[in-house]
């Protein structure tokens, strides 16, 4: 008898520590096996011919059950099962991961004369992921800004924008952030608590973070996608410059809207092409 089956996550990563059980129509238990590092099952204990229920479980995932059919050759594929993260949130596998700042935009959004918005990015920035594969709970980020990249497309807005009247560059060469632990929202949505440091002062600050999946890249790695926001007051970080009109309106708003699209690969390191 072959009994055979593949454990996957969502995204098709392997889930090396699932556990199958096989119970006999009188709910007894006959086998119980985990899979290897693969993800695979594969077991040659012998089983009458038979229907049999099977259970896959895995810490931190939801059990599923399913129906197998021993044949009378002796042989019960079970095929592909997916398990899904409990809450049914999920996370790319664990370990390092890089953001590639070539193929991720973090950008900030203001509103101008109560009318409109200004729209700028940072093209200067670096940062790591680290997925903890016990508690995906305590995951942490750490991001680095170059505060005098910052791009409005126009030259003398951005030379105000890194002036002491807001970024202040020369004093104030870099924005970091550093994330404390993670809270499941929904499914693939987390709340990332952490702290900011900009201008200067360190607060704390969350991010409503989307994870979007993985998938394989042209340089022979796999990456990661995630999208988060937040808004910042930027009176908490002491850039109180403004300019009042006279029908009383602030020329620039102060509170800024941020959205982080981040693509990150797997390692400690970038491709170099």
């Amino acid at each position: 008898m072959a009994l055979t089956a593949k454990i996957r996550t969502r995204d098709g990563w392997a889930i090396p520590h699932a556990v199958v059980t096989v119970t006999d129509t009188t709910g007894t238990q006959v086998l119980r096996i985990q899979a290897d590092q693969d993800g695979t099952i594969h077991d040659t204990t012998p089983l009458n011919p038979g229907p049999y229920t099977v259970i896959i479980t895995a810490v931190g995932y939801t059990p599923t059950a399913a129906t197998a059919l021993v044949t009378a050759s002796g042989h019960a594929h079970l095929g592909t099962h997916t398990l899904t993260r409990q809450g049914g949130t999920e996370l790319p596998p664990p370990g390092p991961w890089t953001i590639d700042p070539a193929h991720s935009t973090i950008a900030a959004t203001a509103h101008h004369l109560g009318i409109s918005s200004i729209h700028g990015r940072f093209t200067d920035f670096t940062g790591t992921i680290h997925i903890n594969p016990d508690d995906i709970n305590t995951s942490h980020v750490t991001a680095t800004i170059n505060t005098n990249s910052i791009n409005t497309g126009n030259t003398l807005r951005d030379q105000h924008l890194t002036s002491p009247d807001f970024l202040d560059t020369e004093n104030h060469p870099h924005i970091t952030y550093t994330s404390t632990h993670l809270t499941p929202t929904g499914p693939d949505h987390y709340t990332c608590h952490g702290h900011l440091t900009l201008h200067g002062h360190t607060r704390p600050i969350d991010l409503d973070l989307t994870y979007l999946g993985t998938g394989p890249d042209p340089w022979g790695g796999t990456r990661a996608a995630f999208r988060a926001t937040t808004e910042l007051h930027r009176e908490d970080f002491a850039m109180n410059y403004n300019q009042i009109l006279q029908a009383g309106i602030a020329a620039i708003g102060t509170t800024l809207k941020i959205e982080l699209d981040i693509q990150a690969v797997q390692g400690t390191t970038l491709p170099t092409t």
